[in-house]
């Protein structure tokens, strides 16, 4: 059953800024092309997919290795083991040169970035592999490939305990906690030529937490088009960190605030009590995103976001809301530990998706749409409902005409959904659809690629370890832009 009604989806932060009207409505439809599944490569993961142009292919990283696929039918074509230097955790390509990222055992030591030839699948020759920070979990050149840019979320393996019994709760250091760090490289030399941290960088904004017992740790990063600054999600601090590529610094550390669940539009359920119930409750969401990505629009830099959510590994940094006094239908939220008390509920994520200026200022959020949306197609998890709702993971971007979209992709739904949004104008954001497969469940990583002409949408799913594909058209779409194929 499901109450509630679908309410307005402005930010209030939006209704006082202009509005440009938009074009005539989308036409996006998706047809799907193909699905892998990774079962027959022992330990393999689909994770992060990327599309490499030069060879037409797919390249899927998860845990083992990168399977790689022909883009257009899904067929395997090879199977790259990288379990000698450790897990990887993502891959990036840029003219025919694949980077993964690779965690080592323990993964409090220094990662690695290993360098491979899209054409022949082998390791270039040179410097390979190339020594970054720990826990290296994302990685993206920047718009020209001259820099490979690693995200080192230094993650502890074991965190510190708490401070005195005080509420909210505030966490001790790590024994061992490596700086979280991003790498800059020299693709030419495969050299590191900077690792930025965070010491002494200023910090401003709202709600960035700080006694969780971690440091900053670098969880995505997305680059602006000019290559002269990255956006970094730190995500446990409910943050974005500004990094300045000309002085390789970070020039400043941004909390995000919190969303009002409270609000017209901001609807959650709350309970997993096997009833679908979208109420306005006293609870704030840090909104925590996960995966970044940065567009153009009136010559402004904007970043989306996916504002999943995360506590601590070890789960001390959550709660029960019935052990700060909470009562039906509240009672089995979780809350942060590090900013709730009673009658003062903060849970992590914001079940949706933002759209921030570089500044940190919020320009869209999707309210409650993602939750809703999921629930009228029947692939809501009602056994989410006490922690993320149906949190947003991933994000991908790609403009189709003289459009804009953006692709948010759900991690915890029965079945795998991807949300598509129409962003050209950031003031005037409409909900497309939503791209429901069934058999497939959590997507984790997207990629919209360009091949033959014809747009695609790539999704990673994890636990179902499959690789969906889907084909993008526009009736609208007159470009005849070729960047994205290459023979």
């Amino acid at each position: 059953m499901i109450k509630g009604t679908h309410a307005a989806l402005a930010a209030v932060a939006a209704a006082l800024l202009p509005v440009v009207a938009l074009a005539d409505a989308s036409t996006l439809s998706f047809t799907k092309s193909w699905t892998y599944s990774h079962a027959p490569i022992a330990g393999q993961v689909s994770e992060v997919p990327a599309y490499d142009p030069k060879t037409r292919t797919l390249w899927i990283a998860g845990v083992v290795g990168v399977d790689v696929l022909d883009a257009a039918t899904g067929a395997f074509i090879d199977h790259i083991d990288t379990t000698a230097y450790g897990s990887i955790n993502g891959v990036a390509i840029s003219d025919g040169v694949a980077a993964f990222a690779i965690e080592s055992v323990p993964r409090t030591s220094a990662g690695k970035v290993l360098f491979y030839s899209t054409r022949s699948r082998t390791p270039l020759v040179g410097n390979n592999p190339v020594t970054v920070g720990a826990l290296p979990d994302m990685l993206t050149f920047t718009p020209d490939g001259d820099r490979l840019l690693v995200a080192n979320e230094g993650t502890p393996s074991t965190y510190g305990l708490r401070i005195g019994s005080t509420v909210p709760r505030v966490y001790g250091d790590a024994a061992v906690d490596p700086a979280g760090s991003v790498s800059i490289i020299n693709v030419k030399t495969r050299t590191v030529i900077a690792t930025p941290g965070f010491v002494g960088v200023p910090v401003g904004g709202t709600n960035l937490r700080t006694g969780t017992g971690m440091d900053f740790e670098p969880e995505y990063i997305a680059v602006d088009k000019t290559g002269r600054r990255a956006f970094v999600a730190l995500q446990e601090a409910n943050a974005i960190g500004v990094l300045d590529l000309r002085s390789r610094a970070f020039s400043k550390v941004i909390g995000l605030g919190v969303k009002d669940f409270g609000l017209p539009g901001n609807q959650i359920d709350p309970s997993n009590n096997a009833t679908v119930e979208f109420i306005s409750p006293a609870v704030k969401g840090l909104y925590m995103p996960d995966s970044v990505a940065a567009y153009e629009w009136r010559n402004r830099t904007l970043l989306v976001m996916a504002n999943e959510g995360d506590y601590r590994e070890d789960d001390a940094d959550r709660s029960a809301a019935s052990t700060l006094g909470a009562v039906a239908p509240l009672a089995n939220l979780r809350v942060s530990n590090t900013e709730s008390s009673t009658g003062n509920l903060f849970t992590a994520g914001a079940r949706s998706f933002s759209i921030r200026d570089t500044d940190g200022n919020l320009v869209y959020d999707s309210g409650d749409i993602l939750d809703k949306e999921a629930a009228k197609r029947s692939i809501y998890d009602d056994g989410r409902s006490r922690d993320k709702g149906v949190e947003p993971e991933g994000v991908a971007l790609k403009k189709i005409g003289d459009r804009t979209y953006a692709f948010i992709g759900l991690e915890r739904t029965l079945n795998a959904g991807v949300a598509v949004f129409d962003i050209t104008n950031p003031y005037a954001v409409s909900f497309i659809d939503m791209i429901v497969t069934v058999g497939d469940v959590a997507p984790e990583g997207l990629v919209v690629f360009r091949n033959r002409g014809a747009y695609f949408l790539a999704i990673a799913n994890e636990v179902s370890n499959t690789t969906t594909v889907y084909r993008l058209t526009d009736d609208d779409d007159d470009d005849d832009d070729e960047d994205d194929d290459e023979d």
